[in-house]
């Protein structure tokens, strides 16, 4: 049920306020409406310094990160400016519980609550493991998952929590969950049982289809799952490009959430376009390799990309940069973030993107247009994405055009 804005914020400087028993906050997104705030996104943690406890504000909007250090005894001023912001979710982890405020249209905050599985408290910088899938769960016994899996997921299950609301909010009583390539599933098993948990609190039931190609994997999941007790899990053979887990539903039916964890290549594009043509409201994806554009761009001699690592990398950043662009161009806000550290996997860049329904007007829209054609035939590439959304994009292309 809604409940008044005024009341949910000052439960949420509450709970930032009590630094013992807080573990992180993040406030994101903007209201309806309303001017963006001062950072697309602020990031809250108790930490303990040589001076004494203080609040750690983390800002980052696009590349650009700052930190401010607060005393907690003088914390409540920045915290009231904080929430003072035009934030449309916001997102409290403490020892106890896990509280999410998403803003409404009608302004109103949409409140939900859910137990936490960590300890909280003031850290050091070594960080504190503040966990929202305990790594003593079963489920990772039943998987065999080592210590690096588990942070994966965890990393990754803390980038869904934030946007959980924008699917956990839509009307009806189910939510829906596919993992594209789900591969050995860790981070299917894992979603499920942290989305699941916020399902249920919600009054919602979850369902979530792990996809592969492999018939051997899907056996092992479907195993594992009845082994670990979690309904509403499930498995199906198929390849991404083909993946339609909710068809039974009817032609209106799909997926809420689309995941997809280090698809190789343009697996991961193929799991972007059927994000977007299922309507996903809420997708992430950790991409894998980038070779498609890194074969493109072979044979170029510009100095950024002679040399073989340095065509690598930079073939990673291009990749990611077109598919931002074309997600962005069809209706999505787009956020491509780190989520986890590289000491972990190189591969720790993730896309996060949120469906808004009606996309960039056409000026805005236009402007992103002349940014794709001008990475695309400055670097002369076709990115795979563009590639499986042509019909999609060349309307969008039409519509600016006889708009402007």
């Amino acid at each position: 049920m809604p409940t008044d804005l005024t009341t949910a914020l000052a439960d949420v400087r509450t709970l930032l306020l009590d630094t013992p028993h807080l573990a992180r906050a993040v406030a994101a997104g903007r209201r309806k409406g309303l001017e963006p705030p001062a950072a697309e996104r602020v990031e809250v943690r108790p930490v303990q310094l040589k001076a004494g406890p203080h609040l750690q504000f983390t800002a980052r909007t696009g590349p650009v990160v700052s930190t401010r250090n607060v005393p907690v005894d003088e914390a409540a001023a920045a915290v009231d400016d904080l929430l003072a912001q035009p934030y449309g979710n916001l997102h409290v982890e403490t020892a106890t519980e896990v509280v999410q405020v998403r803003v409404t249209k009608k302004g109103d905050a949409q409140v939900h609550r859910a137990a936490a599985a960590h300890e909280a408290g003031p850290a050091g910088h070594d960080k504190a493991k503040n966990r929202l899938v305990d790594p003593d769960d079963p489920l990772f016994r039943v998987l065999g998952a080592g210590g690096d899996k588990r942070r994966q997921v965890e990393a990754f299950v803390r980038q869904l929590a934030p946007l959980a609301p924008t699917v956990l909010s839509r009307p009806g009583d189910r939510v829906r969950a596919v993992d594209l390539g789900c591969g050995n599933a860790y981070l299917t098993f894992a979603a499920h049982r942290w989305l699941g948990d916020a399902a249920r609190a919600e009054g919602k039931v979850l369902t979530t289809v792990g996809v592969d190609v492999r018939e051997d994997v899907v056996a092992t999941g479907r195993r594992a799952a009845a082994e670990a007790g979690l309904t509403g899990l499930e498995f199906a053979v198929g390849s991404i490009a083909g993946a339609d887990p909710y068809a039974d539903g009817g032609p209106d039916v799909g997926p809420d959430v689309v995941m997809a964890l280090h698809a190789c290549d343009t697996a991961t594009d193929e799991a972007l376009a059927r994000a977007v043509r299922w309507g996903a409201p809420l997708v992430l994806a950790a991409p894998c390799c980038h070779r498609d554009v890194q074969r493109q761009l072979h044979g170029n001699r510009a100095p950024l990309v002679r040399h073989a690592i340095l065509r690598e990398r930079f073939a990673d950043v291009l990749t990611d940069t077109l598919r931002s662009l074309v997600l962005q161009l069809l209706g999505y806000r787009v956020e491509v973030v780190e989520f986890i550290d590289s000491a972990h996997t190189p591969r720790n860049a993730m896309i996060r993107a949120v469906r808004t329904g009606s996309g960039p007007r056409p000026a805005a829209r236009a402007d992103l247009l002349a940014e794709f054609d001008e990475l695309t035939r400055t670097w002369g590439v076709s990115p795979a994405l563009a590639r499986m959304l042509e019909p999609e994009l060349a309307a969008v292309r039409a519509g600016v055009q006889a708009a402007l």
